[in-house]
């Protein structure tokens, strides 16, 4: 079994980071924007950090690396493995620092549901214990997260 695979198995509930937002903007275009580098450059990250994409295959198997830039906080090389992808409903990956082995990689899954002309973007992140997640926590994930997906609202806000 490699280190990912047990991510998705079991019960998670003490290793997970729920993230959910009313998007107002139709689905497709929500999607569009969360798999699209132009557009991911432009609101990807919480407040004051930049994304540069280097790579972004959207597709099972795919993998997408970018550089999440901070001036205070410095660099942080990401790479995700996609496993699933099903436009416009669900992406589903493994989401890491970009290096030679899986430390510290975490299983995401995306939803967006339509919701009266809206979008119900549902965040899911599964750590492979109870202690990564509460270090990511402790980091301040959850609030980051919330501030990514303000900045996101804010982009599909002029489109």
């Amino acid at each position: 079994m490699s280190a990912t695979t047990h991510l998705s198995e079991g019960n998670v509930a003490d290793r997970e980071i729920v993230l959910t937002r009313l998007l107002d903007a139709p689905r497709e275009l929500v999607f569009k924007v969360w798999t699209d580098p132009k557009h991911i450059e432009q609101w990807w990250g919480p407040h004051g950090f930049t994304a540069t994409v280097h790579e972004m295959a959207v597709k099972p198997g795919g993998t997408w690396r970018f550089l999440m830039r901070s001036a205070e906080h410095g660099d942080f090389p990401n790479k995700v493995v996609y496993r699933e992808v099903v436009a416009p409903e669900r992406l589903v990956f493994d989401h890491g620092a970009d290096g030679d082995d899986e430390a510290g990689t975490f299983l995401v899954t995306v939803t967006f549901e339509e919701e009266d002309g809206k979008t119900r973007l549902t965040q899911r992140m599964v750590f492979k214990t109870a202690a990564e997640r509460d270090e990511t926590v402790a980091f301040g994930a959850i609030e980051l997260g919330y501030q990514t997906l303000d900045r996101l609202g804010a982009h599909l806000a002029t489109l």
